[in-house]
């Protein structure tokens, strides 16, 4: 497109086009120009990102476990990345995941929004490798405020707990997250903790997911 089309459409001066393709060009953005009649800018077509192929099953299974597992800590993150691949997908595997994901139900049980009001902590705190102060309910109902240090998330199918020492027990602790009640990040690091060493006799089969 010549820079006269291009200011027209975006109604500024053909020296503004100028002066931002410029830009964009030493900040490394593909575009090339030819001069002449004829001529104009372009955005090299090899660069540009295709429509996501997802197959239909694919897209249906990853709007199917989030249907599934929607206490988890990340979910509102993972609806979210759910969104934007659906908008980047070409428009007939998506007409048939939607078809496909119509006649699928998945029973939920109840939302556990304390898990979801701290989920934005505990991610900050993993990132950051920092201490968290925790106020925690135990099964009797009794409340402790504790310092912890995070060593990661696990899901189970009787809820999610934050692995983490705890420095009131100088112990590992498995703190479920519906019964944390209140969390905020210190200014405190911390070394990383390896979550696998942490506890060793949780009878769980735990995997770590993949992330391609």
């Amino acid at each position: 497109m010549r820079a006269s089309e291009l200011a027209e459409r975006f109604e500024v001066t053909t020296r503004t086009i100028e002066r931002d393709l410029l830009a964009l060009q030493e900040a490394g953005v593909p575009i090339w120009a030819q001069p002449g009649p004829g001529g104009g800018y372009g955005l090299n077509a090899d660069t540009s990102l295709p429509p996501l192929n997802l197959t239909p099953a694919e897209a249906a299974a990853i709007a199917t476990a989030l249907a599934a597992t929607r206490a988890m800590p990340f979910a509102e993150a993972g609806r979210s990345a759910l969104n934007k691949l659906s908008g980047v997908m070409a428009s007939a595997p998506k007409s048939s995941a939607s078809k496909l994901v119509s006649h699928i139900r998945v029973a939920q049980g109840p939302r556990s929004e304390p898990a979801h009001l701290i989920a934005d902590v505990l991610q900050r705190a993993l990132i950051d490798s920092v201490a968290v102060e925790l106020t925690y309910r135990d099964a009797e109902s009794r409340e402790s405020t504790r310092v912890v240090e995070p060593a990661g998330l696990v899901g189970t199918r009787h809820g999610w707990y934050l692995a983490a020492w705890c420095r009131l027990r100088q112990a590992p602790r498995a703190f479920r997250l519906d019964r944390i009640t209140q969390a905020s990040l210190t200014q405190e690091a911390v070394s990383s903790r390896p979550l696998d060493a942490m506890l060793p006799d949780l009878p769980f089969e735990l995997a770590e997911p993949a992330l391609m």
